[in-house]
């Protein structure tokens, strides 16, 4: 008997937990989802899928749909690329020792930063693990914190214009795949990938059309243009690339709680392309009210 087809709504398909770089549990950030009105939303944290558990267990009382989700870090060249993997399957023996790694070079890579910022500011790593909750994933969002924190800059963004700016000469790269080797290992695990926010500091130069066609070829789903940090000036290219090559066009907000100016719902996705989504999605399922 065939599966019955998911009737979906507008869903915001990136947002962020403490589980990662976000400022709200997973059962909060559903919660926000339903005061923001939305039918579904899909908890991306970077390179975990710890806070599905939590955030499915909201499903029944705040009647949000989740679509469990897990935003990628992949690197091209020296730049970071990032990959939105849907539905995947949590358990995927390649994925989970991918994101394994990612996550110990992300928490190397901290240590070294603020050692190197605590030559020249009151800093220490303690401070940084002030601003976690158990099983985060640490990263320069928390090293921000605990900038503000200090009283060295006034806001976590502040603190990415200023100190944690590669200029500045304190920034340090991690260890991740390459974009074509993350579209791959989503779909091996049963996902639906989709290039993160491609338009906001010139990865569209990144990866230009031929390199887009590669990954088109492993399982590209989409690209999400309506972001609020994409620039305007990039959208129309994206567009007639997506156009292009056939992929579909995803709207999502980045939130971050108040760790970002983003608001929730601010860009959503249409509802045919995430019942696309669910569709292709063979790792997991959405949770539904």
């Amino acid at each position: 008997m065939p599966e019955a087809t998911v009737v979906a709504g507008e869903a915001d398909l990136h947002t962020h937990s403490t589980v990662s770089d976000g400022t709200e549990a997973p059962a909060e950030l559903m919660q926000q989802a339903a005061r923001a009105g939305l039918w579904g939303v899909a908890l991306t944290d970077h390179d975990s899928t710890s806070g599905w558990a939590e955030a499915a267990a909201a499903v029944p009382d705040t009647g949000v749909a989740l679509i469990p989700g897990m935003e990628l870090s992949t690197r091209e060249g020296y730049t970071s690329v990032h990959m939105l993997a849907y539905l995947i399957d949590p358990l995927d023996e390649a994925l989970i020792a991918e994101t394994a790694q990612i996550r110990e070079s992300r928490l190397t890579r901290a240590e070294a930063i603020v050692r190197s910022i605590g030559r020249d500011y009151a800093l220490t790593w303690d401070d940084v693990l002030a601003q976690t909750v158990e099983g985060t994933t640490i990263g320069r969002p928390h090293i921000a914190d605990a900038l503000v924190a200090r009283g060295h800059v006034a806001t976590r963004s502040a603190a990415f214009d200023g100190i944690l700016h590669p200029r500045a000469g304190y920034a340090r790269p991690h260890y991740a795949p390459d974009p074509l080797t993350g579209v791959r290992l989503i779909r091996e695990a049963g996902g639906v990938p989709v290039l993160a926010h491609p338009g906001t500091r010139g990865a569209e130069r990144v990866i230009p059309p031929e390199r887009l066609e590669q990954l088109v070829e492993a399982g590209l789903f989409g690209l999400e243009i309506d972001h609020p940090e994409n620039r305007e000036d990039a959208k129309p290219r994206l567009r007639a690339l997506a156009a292009r090559f056939g992929l579909r066009i995803t709207g999502s907000s980045d939130y971050h709680g108040t760790g970002k100016p983003n608001r929730l719902g601010e860009c959503r996705t249409a509802p045919d392309v995430v019942e696309a989504i669910i569709a292709e999605g063979r790792g997991s399922s959405p949770v539904l009210p």
